[in-house]
């Protein structure tokens, strides 16, 4: 079985934050774990902010950026997935990036995780049977 993981779970795979142990229990699933390419930025840019707001070293920053790259994470172009990303914005109100997410999981007929709780509620009520909270992943 596969899943797409949303930056907001990937980030806690490596920041000690609320739902990092969830995001760890994901991460240990044995599941494939898919993802637009948007990934690695999103994240880079949430450790930069981390390291911005000096919550974190900027060499313990480096040690993160270093290990994400080794992570068994697929993904897809965000070129392929931008019209479908395009479509359920529109459709649902959410930004693109995270839409891009959605069109993945719609797509691959699996799953999206997510530990955004904003866009949970916003995509839930249409794709509720797509998108799981991520205390709710066994």
């Amino acid at each position: 079985m596969s899943l797409v993981v949303d930056a907001s779970v990937v980030a806690k795979w490596f920041l000690p934050e609320i739902h990092s142990q969830a995001a760890e229990r994901v991460l240990r699933s044995r599941k494939n774990l898919l993802a637009p390419d948007l990934v690695w930025a999103e994240v880079g840019s949430v450790l930069w902010k981390k390291v911005r707001r000096n919550e974190i070293a900027v060499e313990e920053a480096d040690g993160i950026v270093k290990d994400f790259l080794r992570f068994p994470l697929q993904t897809y172009e965000t070129k392929a997935l931008l019209n479908t990303a395009w479509d359920l914005a529109k459709r649902t109100a959410v930004n693109v990036y995270d839409a891009l997410y959605l069109a993945l999981a719609v797509g691959q007929s699996c799953p999206l995780v997510t530990a955004d709780r904003k866009f949970y509620e916003a995509i839930q009520k249409h794709w509720g049977s797509k998108v799981l909270w991520i205390e709710n992943v066994s």
